[in-house]
């Protein structure tokens, strides 16, 4: 899934780019922080996460179908945008993903729910790196979501490695 990650920042037609990719560990990081947590625990918690969301996702394309989960994606605009997290991915759901994470991690559940959505945020704000800018590209097409959703693949969609790899991209001695 890094690859993908890297291929859509350095694809011109894709909406990625290493700004987005800091903002999004930045974000990480910094919630971690506030959470009195260490990075490896927010790894753990990413790495829940993607394990839970995978299915989910999975679910809404079968029923949305792949190009409406993609559209649904691209309007998607990240940060404290609750209605639009909302619309890809319902409330009910995100209760449930908040339980899976926290029985997956031992992490206390209401501390789990009360991040869920700046956890969820950055996870989209991943995905739709992958997507093509508007008017550019094949529309629709993200090679970073269906590689999370890992259609034809091996079943390694593990975002605790996609931040790690990230991280060491951003810190990468010069």
């Amino acid at each position: 899934m890094f690859f993908e990650l890297l291929s859509a920042i350095n694809d011109p037609a894709k909406q990625g780019s290493v700004d987005q990719l800091n903002q999004i560990t930045s974000s990480m990081q910094q919630l971690a922080k506030s959470q009195g947590l260490s990075n490896d625990q927010m790894s753990t918690m990413m790495s829940a996460l993607g394990g839970a969301l995978q299915p989910a996702l999975k679910q809404q394309s079968s029923q949305l179908g792949n190009g409406q989960l993609s559209t649904l994606l691209n309007q998607f605009t990240g940060g404290n945008n609750t209605s639009g997290l909302q619309s890809m991915i319902p409330l009910q759901i995100q209760q449930q993903l908040a339980q899976v994470v926290a029985q997956k991690t031992g992490m206390n559940s209401a501390m789990v729910q009360a991040m869920m959505p700046q956890l969820l945020n950055a996870a989209m704000g991943m995905f739709k790196m992958g997507a093509s800018k508007p008017g550019v590209g094949i529309p629709n097409g993200n090679p970073l979501l269906n590689a999370f959703l890992d259609s034809n693949r091996d079943g390694s969609t593990d975002m605790r490695d996609a931040l790690k790899f990230a991280s060491r991209f951003l810190n990468a001695p010069g």
